[in-house]
């Protein structure tokens, strides 16, 4: 008998009852409480499914884009080209582009990483097309001499931009199917070679030079971090300078650009090839520290062509200053570090075709930036191409969106295997 039972022998049973029915109590109390914690570390789990500072850099770098494009184009109706349009239709279209965009990459976002592993041939191959498609008469459209548009109604597309896309993921797969190959060039190196010799003739007959730079340093970027024969890629390399340098002499026009990036101030390049480089220089010149203010521009008046597309970061130099600029650079710095850090989990995880194309989107979008950039402060010669994420485009800004959708699927892989959960 207990001590409670000695001391009340007449309220025995009630005391029973009561005790049974503190004990319950307590009990739920403390079921409830571990459900409540459960509760909210299932809540915490999943708001930590992805990478939120990568999301609100790329978010903060679309904003200052959408911005930065209506400033930049809301004069470009009062010239002869744009007169029938209004001030207000690139901001339109561009919002437009941003809404797919942004519809697109959710629901790319849902689909497992294996998938594109799987279907990377048929993608490439399909985008292959694509370029071929857009050279035919009737099909491409063209733009200023140049032939890379398929028109689909709300927006034209550039196959050269899915490319861009296929080259990441054709060849993160081909770099893990043929990784006991990587240091013989006729089954490692030269089939890749070969494919990204195919693409690079059938964008320069568009021609585009610019997205073929592009997919070359995907291509062989990725091919670099699987593993690649050193001196095979040092041979690679040799023979890329070679053949810019053969493609630069033979063109009469490319070569002209070079002379003009070399000297661009001298009074006949800057009337002609250089024309675009000096007012782009000015721009930045004006913006000094902070800027002439939103909307302040002089150049983006007709005298900077092309002030919403390729000399976007121009603008921002003028109207922002020294100090937008630094901020725009530092979220693409962001992203890339993002990506190569979500990459290299991947790989530790041993999913080397997620780890691949994770670095693969940090080389597209870390690369075309930086080209971007140089171009527009005079460190490269005059390439066409966007700054993604940030200039007028729908194909641009909806492939970057893809990009980064994949990106946020392999980080959010990532997270499942590294809490012990299964794909």
């Amino acid at each position: 008998m207990s001590l409670r039972e000695k001391i009340f022998p007449e309220n025995r049973m009630g005391l029973n009852r009561f005790w049974n029915f503190s004990r319950g109590g307590i009990d739920n109390f403390r079921s409830g409480l571990r459900d409540a914690v459960s509760g909210v570390e299932q809540t915490r789990s999943r708001m930590m499914d992805y990478d939120q500072l990568l999301v609100w850099a790329v978010l903060s770098l679309a904003l200052i884009g959408l911005v930065m494009v209506y400033s930049a184009s809301i004069t470009l109706a009062d010239g002869p080209k744009y007169a029938n349009y209004s001030s207000n239709f690139f901001l339109i279209r561009h919002m437009i582009s941003l809404a797919i965009a942004v519809g697109v990459g959710i629901w790319v976002f849902k689909i497992p990483t294996k998938v594109w592993d799987r279907y990377s041939p048929v993608i490439f191959g399909f985008t292959v097309l694509l370029l071929i498609a857009v050279l035919i008469p009737g099909i491409g459209k063209g733009v200023n001499g140049a032939r890379r548009w398929i028109p689909l109604g709300l927006m034209n597309f550039q196959p050269s931009e899915l490319m861009k896309f296929a080259a990441i993921i054709f060849a993160a797969s081909y770099t893990v199917q043929r990784q006991e190959y990587l240091h013989s060039f006729m089954k490692g190196m030269l089939p890749m070679g070969v494919a990204v010799a195919l693409v690079g003739g059938l964008l320069m007959a568009e021609p585009d030079m610019g997205a073929f730079v592009v997919v070359a340093l995907i291509a062989f970027g990725i091919l670099f971090l699987g593993g690649i024969n050193a001196k095979l890629f040092g041979g690679l390399i040799a023979v890329g300078l070679m053949s810019a340098a053969t493609m630069i002499a033979l063109s009469p026009f490319r070569r002209g650009r070079m002379l003009a990036f070399m000297d661009p101030w001298q009074v006949d390049n800057a009337a002609n090839k250089g024309y675009q480089l000096t007012h782009s220089l000015m721009a930045f010149g004006r913006g000094e520290w902070f800027g002439t203010g939103l909307g302040g521009s002089v150049e983006k008046l007709h005298y900077l062509p092309e002030a919403h597309t390729d000399f976007i970061m121009a603008v921002i130099g003028e109207e922002l200053g020294f100090v937008g600029v630094v901020v725009v650079i530092f979220l693409f710095y962001w992203i890339v570090r993002r990506a190569f850090m979500i990459g290299r989990t991947a790989l530790q995880l041993d999913r080397s075709f997620a780890g691949l194309a994770a670095k693969g989107v940090a080389i597209w979008i870390g690369w075309q930036a930086f080209i971007n950039m140089g171009v527009n402060l005079g460190l490269l010669p005059t390439k066409g191409l966007t700054l993604p994420l940030v200039s007028y485009g729908g194909s641009g800004i909806l492939m970057n969106a893809v990009a980064i959708a994949l990106l946020l699927r392999i980080d959010y892989e990532n997270r499942i295997l590294m809490r012990g959960g299964k794909l």
